[in-house]
């Protein structure tokens, strides 16, 4: 996979870097990090500058993101009580815990946006939450661009730093991106305990 981004950054340019990290939040498995740290290389090596690194990066990201906000707005709470109504005993989920979710993205939504767009995965899947929760349009927006140019930014200056050993950036985001993995899944194991021990408290 890294070959081909490469390929298409090369032959593209800014709207190949567009297109790419468009996918990459539609499709979370594409690593933005290669993208990103080797667009910066770019700078060195193409007519591509940094601003336009950066700009095109975060088009893409906000672009991608509006589609699984959209995405998001299609999953609204009544639906999901419908799946609750069909599939709830096997999820052992109610309705009262959708309306709980909801209730806590709409108290801490705009920091949940703003903070994930620093987390691998989460960064990009975060967008449907938001949709779900009708999340004011426009704040999303803001908060999506803002946290999404922080770390363009970063990575891109990252690559145009390191130059040709661009990949030496790479590999350090893999060790970051395998430590916020690890502390999801405990966490996502803990609130699975907690929810568990609380239902056989209350039955």
């Amino acid at each position: 996979m890294e070959n081909w981004l490469i390929n298409i950054m090369n032959e593209f340019g800014y709207w190949g870097i567009l297109l790419l990290i468009a996918l990459e939040n539609v499709f979370p498995p594409i690593p933005s990090e290669i993208i990103l740290t080797f667009g910066g290389f770019m700078t060195h090596s193409s007519d591509l500058n940094i601003v336009g690194v950066i700009l095109a990066a975060t088009v893409g990201s906000v672009l991608g993101a509006v589609i699984l906000y959209g995405v998001g707005l299609q999953l609204d709470v009544e639906r999901m009580e419908k799946v609750v109504d069909r599939w709830g005993h096997i999820l052992r989920l109610t309705k009262k815990d959708i309306h709980k979710a909801d209730a806590w993205f709409d108290k801490y939504g705009p920091w949940t946006v703003f903070f994930c767009r620093f987390i691998p995965l989460i960064r990009s899947l975060i967008s449907i939450p938001a949709g779900m929760s009708n999340m004011n349009f426009g704040l999303f927006l803001v908060l999506t661009t803002f946290g999404t140019l922080i770390w363009n930014i970063a990575l891109v200056n990252l690559g145009a730093y390191f130059g040709a050993s661009w990949e030496v950036i790479v590999g350090y985001m893999d060790v970051y991106s395998k430590i916020i993995y690890a502390v999801l899944a405990l966490l996502f194991v803990a609130v699975v305990m907690l929810y568990l021990r609380k239902r056989r408290q209350n039955s």
